[in-house]
């Protein structure tokens, strides 16, 4: 791709995984993991390079929450899917065939 315009160049070396080096990585999933990887890096970067501390503290801390919540919930749902007696056992109650 020849573009005259370093702008443009200089984005698509970066972006376009067809120009970048990433190009150079067989698989496509784990060139936009790398970008991504690369990209959170830059962002973290940039953050503390403009004094945002407290910003970059709470949205990682609000993002940790947030991903938390999602892995309990998934745990919660595939344990009540695969394993649906445990949470008879852990209420204390017994099964509905079960009788004193």
């Amino acid at each position: 791709m020849n573009n005259r315009n370093p702008i443009i160049h200089a984005w698509n070396f970066i972006f376009d995984h067809e120009v970048s080096p990433l190009r150079n990585i067989p698989d496509i999933a784990m060139r936009h993991y790398v970008l991504q990887a690369l990209g959170v890096m830059w962002a973290v970067c940039f953050s503390l390079a403009i004094g945002s501390y407290t910003f970059l503290a709470a949205s990682i801390v609000g993002h940790v929450l947030l991903i938390g919540a999602a892995a309990i919930t998934v745990a919660v749902l595939s344990t009540a899917a695969t394993k649906p007696d445990l949470f008879a056992r852990i209420s204390g109650r017994r099964h509905d065939g079960e009788h004193d």
